[in-house]
């Protein structure tokens, strides 16, 4: 049955002709750059947006990446996540806390070019409405029928991704749902054109159906079964299906028609990792509530956000209407997503961006996507050439490669500073590394750049999505996650608290040095500020000295 519908799909036919749709944010091609000699190549697996992914970093040699990167320092435990910054080996971003009445709250030093990634857990049901009926409907549990027999483990592991303008399922997670072979059939014969770095990749649309999603924290990590309990979604929402053939890598993301209606935290101080079918996924702790919920976190910090283009009143497919006794009559021929009188796909910007480099500045930018779905932070060539960056200086360089597997090279730079616009203070960051290439925007032309998660390890967040009709109220909250106290080695951020868990951890890694695979520099605290690079009695006394010691919230 599969194979027969991937041979339906592959030779399909266009009479309609091709609907190109900005399925998440559009690459364009990047000059590529000139080969550095003698510089070296790391190879990495970041996400930008739109199913770009960064496959490598070239360098000069010498140099100290600026990655997060996670280590495996333990067997039956979470793994640690350490920062990487060109002068220090481990340890988060450094916060500094302005007085009060500053027009800065927070200056964060030295970001690594990579941030978390929000993974989520993804079900599908047939969860449809009447012929004609457009909207997509919010949904605070899950309802419809489930497409298998056990659903609890018939799920997909997908991206909370803000720079998707709509929902996509890959091709694998189309058939470990059974929305391939779901009778009767949840996909249409209508494709769509995905627009990668260099060239296409051809998805196809579904029927209406319904979508929902919860957190890493919504999966067994043992059984790895899904509480369906704690997950929302929406019903009557058609959205883009990968195919095994035409779009294998197109990955599966639930976009800005989600987010949206909801209200997602996402608690950074509490890492969750999955492993599945021998891959790992780690991410924050991300909760879902109906956007009145007292439950939700009131944090000090306040990003105002803009839905753009502006005027979004629902979420809706584009039917086919072509044909009235057609027997596709009414059928989605394109994904859903935001709409006014025509499908406007909008996403989320910053109010206002400020850049600097040297004597030069980019000020009052106000074309900054804010992406979730982004590791990395972007700017645009016209932003590059205001702060005076030339490829031919630049740090270090990225291969990146597009949902068709064609890949270009893009410079990263390192810039002075990065100031975003918040309540009640402003938000500012320095050093920060940056990738140079050009994005499309939803509402034409190119965007000034991609807010990326690497700027908020050390926060956690709460997306409040305002709503439709589009009257405002968009924004992303933010507080600074508290430092461990010295002493907390245990792997995995959230703990908080020195006691049997650093010990067991310490015995792990007795007299264990850089030399061996299951090295941890997070247990190497000794002596304080200067770590030895031995785990041994030193560490443990340091231990001692701050047991019980915990992290003020």
């Amino acid at each position: 049955m599969l194979m027969a519908k991937m041979k339906r799909m592959s030779s399909y036919n266009s009479n309609r002709g091709w609907f190109v749709v900005l399925l998440a944010v559009v690459f364009l091609a990047s000059v590529a750059q000139a080969d550095r000699p003698g510089w070296e190549s790391q190879d990495v697996d970041l996400r930008i947006s739109g199913g770009a992914r960064i496959k490598s970093v070239k360098y000069p040699p010498g140099t100290r990446l600026p990655l997060l990167t996670r280590r495996d320092g333990y067997s039956g435990h979470l793994p640690e996540t350490t920062i990487l910054h060109p002068d220090v080996d481990s340890g988060f971003s450094m916060f500094t806390q302005m007085p009060a009445g500053a027009a800065i709250a927070y200056v964060i030093d030295s970001s690594p070019l990579n941030g978390f990634v929000p993974w989520i857990a993804v079900a599908v049901t047939d969860e449809g409405a009447g012929e004609l009926e457009l909207d997509a409907v919010s949904q605070s549990s899950v309802v419809g029928r489930r497409l298998v027999e056990e659903p609890e483990t018939a799920y997909g592991i997908g991206i909370f991704d803000t720079g998707a303008s709509t929902h996509i399922i890959s091709s694998d997670d189309a058939l470990r749902t059974g929305l391939l072979d779901y009778k009767p059939s949840l996909i249409t014969d209508n494709p769509i054109e995905v627009l990668g770095v260099t060239g296409t990749a051809t998805m196809w649309v579904s029927q209406p159906l319904g979508l929902f999603i919860g957190g890493l924290n919504a999966i067994d990590p043992n059984g790895l079964k899904l509480d369906e309990t704690v997950m929302i979604g929406q019903t009557n929402v058609s959205v883009g299906v990968g195919d095994p053939i035409e779009s294998p890598n197109v990955p599966t993301v639930v976009g800005s028609p989600m987010s949206v209606f909801f209200t997602a935290v996402l608690r950074n101080d509490k890492q969750i990792t999955i492993v599945r079918d021998g891959e790992e996924f780690t991410g924050p702790e991300i909760t879902l509530f109906q956007a009145d919920d007292p439950e939700i976190p009131d944090y000090s910090g306040r990003i105002p956000l803009e839905l753009r283009p502006s005027g979004s009143v629902a979420v809706q497919y584009f039917p086919d209407i072509l044909d009235p006794f057609g027997s596709d009559f009414g059928s989605p021929m394109s994904p859903s997503a935001m709409t006014s009188f025509l499908p406007s796909q909008s996403l989320f910007f910053a109010s206002s961006v400020d850049l600097a480099f040297g004597s030069k500045s980019a000020i009052d930018k106000d074309g900054f996507m804010v992406d979730t779905g982004a590791q990395v932070t972007v700017i645009s060539e016209t932003i590059a050439a205001r702060l005076g960056l030339r490829s031919d200086d630049a740090a270090f360089e990225v291969e990146i490669v597009g949902v068709t597997g064609d890949s270009i090279m893009a410079p990263v730079f390192v810039i002075d500073s990065l100031d975003i616009t918040a309540a009640p203070d402003w938000l500012s960051f320095t050093n920060i590394p940056v990738v140079m290439l050009d994005v499309d925007s939803p509402e034409g032309g190119v965007m000034d750049g991609i807010i990326g998660m690497n700027l908020f390890n050390t926060f956690n967040l709460v997306l409040r999505g305002g709503g439709l009709p589009d009257y405002g109220g968009h924004r992303l909250d933010f507080e600074p996650i508290a430092p461990k106290p010295i002493g907390d080695i245990a792997p995995g951020i959230g703990d908080g608290i020195v006691d049997l868990r650093d010990i067991n951890a310490l015995a792990d890694l007795w007299l264990i040095t850089p030399a061996s695979l299951l090295w941890n520099p997070s247990a190497d605290i000794a002596p304080q500020g200067a770590p030895d690079g031995i785990i041994n009695f030193l560490d443990f006394a340091l231990i001692a000295e701050h047991w019980l010691a915990t992290t003020e919230r």
